[in-house]
């Protein structure tokens, strides 16, 4: 059986090529092993970059948790830090919309646990949900996808925004 910290260094080192990391990352009273953060801006102007037409931001924020074992609990005090700390920090910097051209803004969870989580557990991971939209989403949306790689069987569960993340995540057992 591979180690948490063991997954956890491949894990980052997947993300490292995209993305600025930081370790022992802490956001309210939560301290993260690490934390990972994308932006990418689009944009389209005619002649030059001062008659623009249009402008899009993209967000991600990636935070690895490493557990023992994960339950509810575990997932409601997840979807509280959301609400409480991460999205009015991160998403919109204490201010009452995001940035301008802000489109969308992804918050990732990727969860190491060492044990598999039970049936109910399983259940609250596929329902979990967190989805903003922000001035009728003129100001874009933001969206919550969470992933629960359990070390003892290799295998991922994830909510429905999480889905894509499998593939990546399983891979890494495969090494």
């Amino acid at each position: 059986m591979i180690s948490s910290d063991r997954y956890l260094k491949e894990l980052l080192l997947r993300y490292q090529a995209s993305f600025d990391i930081t370790e022992n990352f802490t956001i309210g009273d939560t301290t993260f092993p690490a934390y990972a953060w994308f932006h990418s801006l689009s944009e389209k102007y005619v002649l030059k970059k001062e008659a623009q037409l249009w402008a899009i931001t993209i967000f991600e924020h990636v935070f690895f948790i490493q557990k023992e074992s994960v339950n509810c609990s575990d997932l409601e005090q997840l979807s509280d830090l959301i609400r409480e700390s991460i999205e009015p920090v991160l998403v919109r910097k204490n201010e009452k919309y995001p940035e301008k051209d802000h489109m969308c803004s992804y918050l990732t969870f990727i969860i190491i646990s060492d044990k598999a989580p039970d049936d109910a557990t399983k259940k609250a991971i596929r329902k979990f949900k967190f989805d903003k939209g922000y001035l009728f989403n003129f100001r874009g949306h933001c969206e919550a996808r969470l992933a629960v790689t359990s070390l003892d069987t290799q295998e991922v569960f994830a909510n429905y925004g999480g889905k894509e993340l499998k593939s990546m995540l399983c891979g890494i057992y495969k090494n």
